[in-house]
């Protein structure tokens, strides 16, 4: 595992050469990998970016996933979310994303579920973790670099839906401030930063049931030598605003004393780049092996409007792998 500095230089000479390469950088930014593409082994380490792949054998496991939960109380979820909601109350935050790591029983192994999972970026490491995540953390193309931050999430089987979450006074201040955050976060990195695409909807399938994802596109234009500065660019973008909150360095403070623990490479990012272009994702959808047992992570957004019941019960339903 390398160093961010040196994993951020190495980011920039490698863009300014033109070689492709793959990275995975934790929340905390401490145990940042990168790997120039064609060393990569299959045998340790798989993606899947956008339908780049490293995977040879296209054959999925016929067993289909199941999951059993065992989730943390709503008493002591409650702990965490009144802690959160007092800071937020004390103007030290407006938005929060609070995470928790749930013991799960799953009938796959990490690198099945990598296999037998549908989603836009998959990636796993050697049977440590494994991450099927929907959501992109930025694109960078021909000069431009783009974000589509996610936030809101309901089940698509509620009657009128797409109306109550676009409706919810909560998920609209969550989103407004997300939008905001990302906005500010690309100021920093490029010019003309825009809004292209606001609230629009994703539908994820899960091993159980359909989900609305809302998210937005915004965009903003980078300067003439931005493949010299890729690894700039992306950790001045650290940690993706919609797994953190707002402000973004007062509210990573409070996730780590109410979290308890380092977060690893949950919510962190991954990403290729092919010599021209990048594509990256935030690690959500996030199931790690720890001491022989399966933990699978989830959370969501917190804000002065939010419902702890509502709350608890949205970190439950983010614990699926999603199906083909």
């Amino acid at each position: 595992m390398g160093s961010k500095t040196g994993t951020r230089e190495q980011m920039n000479q490698w863009g300014g050469s033109g070689t492709p390469f793959l990275f995975i950088i934790d929340f905390e930014q401490y145990n940042p990998l990168i790997f120039r593409l064609d060393t990569v082994d299959p045998k340790n380490l798989l993606y899947n970016i956008n339908g780049v792949s490293n995977l040879s054998d296209r054959t999925k496991p016929q067993v289909k996933p199941a999951l059993i939960k065992y989730p943390l109380s709503f008493d002591d979820y409650l702990l965490k979310f009144n802690i959160v909601k007092k800071e937020i109350d004390s103007g030290n935050s407006y938005l929060l994303n609070l995470t928790c790591s749930t013991h799960i029983d799953i009938n796959l192994s990490l690198k099945e579920v990598f296999c037998v999972s549908n989603s836009k970026y998959r990636i796993w490491l050697d049977e440590q973790f494994v991450c099927f995540s929907p959501e992109t953390f930025v694109t960078i193309s021909e000069g431009v670099i783009r974000s589509f931050p996610m936030k809101g999430t309901i089940d698509a089987g509620i009657s009128e839906a797409r109306k109550m979450i676009l409706d919810d006074p909560k998920e609209k201040a969550e989103h407004y401030t997300i939008v905001d955050l990302i906005r500010n976060d690309l100021s920093m990195v490029s010019e003309s930063v825009r809004v292209e695409r606001f609230r629009y909807f994703d539908v994820i399938r899960t091993n159980d049931k359909h989900l609305l994802q809302v998210s937005s596109e915004i965009c903003g234009d980078l300067h003439e030598d931005y493949l010299s500065h890729i690894g700039d660019i992306i950790f001045k973008l650290l940690p993706a605003g919609s797994v953190s909150g707002a402000p973004k360095r007062k509210t990573t403070e409070i996730i780590a004393e109410v979290e308890g623990n380092n977060r690893g490479f949950y919510t962190g990012v991954f990403g290729l780049f092919d010599g021209k272009n990048l594509d990256s994702a935030v690690m959500i959808r996030y199931i790690e092996k720890k001491n022989c047992k399966y933990y699978y992570r989830s959370g969501g957004g917190i804000t002065a409007f939010s419902d702890p019941l509502s709350e608890y019960e949205e970190m439950i339903d983010k614990i699926y792998v999603p199906a083909v």
